[in-house]
């Protein structure tokens, strides 16, 4: 099993209120993101009224980790998106295909009852290095 290596970034914002998990984690030549939410580092409250300024900040984040781990959206290979009302599907979708480029990831897109903090969005994703 190859090693793996906890990544970090003050670009991002930390896991909530110390919780057992990392912004992302580099094992195998991939990069494993954790669920992003539109929440700046410096802010405890989700960041924009729309689907669309939400996604902005969810790639923001996305971002800064993987540019981090020495990788980049380029390299996404699979992302999950949860969406707390699938109405927001095309919003989000907009916003989505500017930051994934004419290679677009693998993808499922998930309604769910609810988000942390109230958000309409969260991405988790996969990155190769």
């Amino acid at each position: 099993m190859s090693e793996k290596a906890v990544v970090r970034t003050e670009a991002a914002p930390a896991p909530f209120q110390g919780a057992p998990y990392s912004q992302a984690i580099r094992a195998g030549g991939f990069v494993f993101v954790s669920g992003q939410l539109a929440l700046r580092p410096d802010h405890a409250e989700i960041v924009g009224e729309t689907i669309q300024e939400q996604t902005e900040q969810v790639f923001a984040n996305l971002r800064a980790i993987l540019e981090e781990a020495g990788t980049g959206l380029a390299r996404l290979v699979k992302t999950t998106v949860y969406l707390a009302d699938l109405g927001d599907f095309a919003g989000m979708n907009e916003v989505y295909a500017r930051h994934v480029g004419d290679q677009p990831p693998a993808r499922a897109t998930i309604e769910v009852s609810a988000l942390p903090s109230g958000a309409k969005v969260e991405i988790e994703a996969i990155a190769t290095t």
